[in-house]
């Protein structure tokens, strides 16, 4: 990854600081990235024993940003203990001097010192009167000051969905929630649960794993079910991976080919096969337990598909939508024999009932008719087939959701208000190409701060200063994360949603639900005069649009929780109409520290 490699390279040097506006922020070299692995001399019953008593929040899984996350649960510092990081950090400088991003070409990690910033100083606090807030001052932590609880059992009650959901679209459940806000939503659980299916073989496509936290999620019926796990890591990583599998014969692997730099196996996909048929779940959630607690995830479950009748010719149980052509040519692109029998399975089963579209990303250079078949260019080729006008389209905005950023270019014109935005603003066949509102939703420091996770949360987010910083451009485009609508705004969003929506907030002409952040190597970028798409990795969610569900548009259901047979709206998780970020908003960013004030749980944030 692209983030990864810069920091790793700012890391070769020694430890260099700087001060940020929330405070000092360090970026030092870390060579603990095994600190957790299991020793190669261990026995597959030792294995498995130790994997039952470590607790997820100590062991070392996902991204850079994701370890520094870890890192800040099991070894917190406390806000009222911040003024001994002086004796901590090297080369520091004095706090409130504030500092500016810069939009100049200097090397990677600059960040100018500089009084006249454009972002909001605050004057410095004495360390005598750095003391924690009055708690009545924060939203309530439900979880005090511990990062994880066990939860109660009511939380695992396992809740079919109604049987006549129209979407077919679920948020997670989360803890620290009223009851009524988790009415509908679905954890992992459930969603292996026996209520769904009598469960013979499943495959996990995903990018962070936990693999003993994971099979512990499976009903214990169901526990050594073979499971098969299709994943992009290399060397070391897959090492680590393989071994957590150790204690674990029914679990295997699939490596996905990752042939362009910086590239990622992002998908997030269930594949479930039943004794009475199959399922498919795209969903947001990584295979690990902080994923599926306290933060915003979205899923697409289908229908239970039936087996088909034997010698039922090839074509049979497409859909409307051809979901199951565009399925089998996604697996099709790992070029993976151990996908070759669910290929198969897939061929002999009903998918008929499926009614919205696959959008997918998968690695490579694209020519020709195939450059619509993946990222942003299948999307506007679905766009462009099956939308229809609307007058005074130019009016209506597009928002896009997401929980990381990649490198936009030195300016809006270079891929987002270029190419993206030409597919985004996409309706029908029309000629037209105007330039509509566009809101991105990206959580501010403050959302963070005052998030049920804390500054923690922030490991999800990793937005990095080597970016930004290159793109202020970009920020004025951002809105604040507010889900009150679904009792999610203190819940931080790992959920990825883009769509286009009426001036008046109450109707959306589509909706896409996905695991692709907003970057050029989830959604891909035209190179050689837009003769070429280059995407780098692999990605996959679900488009809804009206005329598949004999609709216009979607009314939007302005109260989604809790849940009402009563209603035909869509449940979009957040709040409208988005909320523009204020001159003292910033966006957050994942590598730099925040020690002026304390989250929920009391900390600050030190990603060294």
């Amino acid at each position: 990854m692209c983030l990864h490699v810069l920091i790793m390279l700012l890391s070769a040097s020694s430890g260099m600081s700087l001060d940020s506006h929330h405070g000092k922020w360090t970026i030092s070299s870390s060579d603990d990235e095994d600190d957790h692995s299991s020793p190669p001399s261990a026995s597959p019953v030792t294995l498995k024993a130790e994997a039952a008593r470590t607790p997820v929040s100590s062991r070392s899984v996902g991204s850079e940003a994701r370890r520094t996350a870890t890192k800040n649960q099991i070894n917190p510092v406390r806000y009222k203990t911040s003024p001994s990081l002086a004796g901590k950090r090297k080369n520091e400088v004095s706090e409130g001097t504030g500092w500016a991003l810069s939009d100049s070409d200097e090397d990677d990690g600059a960040v100018k010192q500089n009084n006249q910033a454009n972002l909001p100083k605050r004057a410095p606090l004495k360390p005598e009167t750095k003391k924690l807030k009055a708690e009545s001052e924060r939203p309530p932590s439900p979880h005090g000051r511990q990062y994880y609880i066990d939860e109660s059992e009511d939380f695992f009650e396992s809740c079919t969905p109604r049987l006549d959901d129209t979407y077919r679209f679920y948020l997670n459940k989360v803890t620290g929630l009223d009851r009524e806000y988790n009415s509908g939503a679905l954890h992992i659980r459930d969603l292996l649960s026996p209520l769904f299916g009598t469960l013979k073989e499943s495959v996990q496509f995903n990018y962070c794993f936990d693999i003993a936290w994971m099979v512990k999620q499976f009903p214990p019926e169901f526990r050594d079910r073979p499971v098969l796990i299709i994943h992009g890591d290399k060397r070391e990583a897959k090492a680590r991976l393989l071994q957590q599998a150790q204690p674990f014969p029914h679990v295997r692997f699939c490596q996905a080919k990752l042939d362009i730099a910086f590239g990622t196996h992002h998908t997030k996909m269930m594949l479930l096969w039943y004794e009475e048929g199959f399922r498919v779940i795209i969903l947001t959630s990584n295979l690990i337990r902080a994923d599926w607690y306290q933060k915003t995830q979205g899923m697409w479950m289908s229908p239970l598909f039936p087996r088909l009748p034997e010698g039922s010719r090839p074509s049979a149980g497409e859909s409307p939508t051809f979901f199951k052509r565009d399925l089998l040519e996604y697996l099709a692109s790992y070029r993976a024999p151990e996908l070759e029998e669910w290929i198969q399975r897939i061929k002999e089963h009903d998918l008929s009932e499926t009614r919205v579209y696959l959008v997918a990303s998968t690695p490579g250079r694209y020519v020709g008719p195939d450059m619509e078949r993946w990222g942003h260019l299948r999307l506007r080729k679905l766009l462009h087939e099956h939308t229809n006008p609307i007058p005074g389209e130019e009016r209506w905005p597009v928002i896009g959701q997401f929980s990381s950023i990649g490198s936009m270019g030195a300016d809006k014109t270079k891929w987002l208000a270029g190419e993206f935005q030409r597919t985004l603003t996409t309706l029908g066949k029309s000629s037209l190409h105007p330039s509509p509102p566009i809101h991105l939703l990206y959580p501010s420091v403050e959302d963070v701060r005052l998030s049920l996770e804390g500054f923690p949360a922030g490991g999800s987010l990793p937005y990095s200063i080597q970016t930004a910083q290159k793109q202020l451009w970009l920020h004025s485009y951002f809105h604040r994360w507010k889900a009150d609508r679904s009792g999610r705004s203190h819940a931080m969003p790992h959920i990825k949603t883009y769509m286009r929506v009426s001036p008046d907030f109450t109707q959306l002409a589509w909706f896409l639900i996905t695991s692709a952040n907003l970057s050029k190597a989830a959604w891909g970028a035209l190179e050689k005069n837009n003769s070429q798409v280059m995407v780098r990795s692999y990605e996959l969610g679900v488009l809804y649009v009206p005329s598949a569900f004999d609709m216009k548009t979607f009314p939007i259901d302005e109260t989604p929780f809790p849940v009402s047979s009563s209603t035909s709206g869509f449940p979009v998780p957040f709040d409208l109409p988005p909320t523009s970020y204020s001159p003292k908003d910033q966006p957050w960013i994942w590598n730099i520290s925040y020690s002026q004030e304390p989250d929920t749980h009391g900390n600050i944030w030190v990603p060294s």
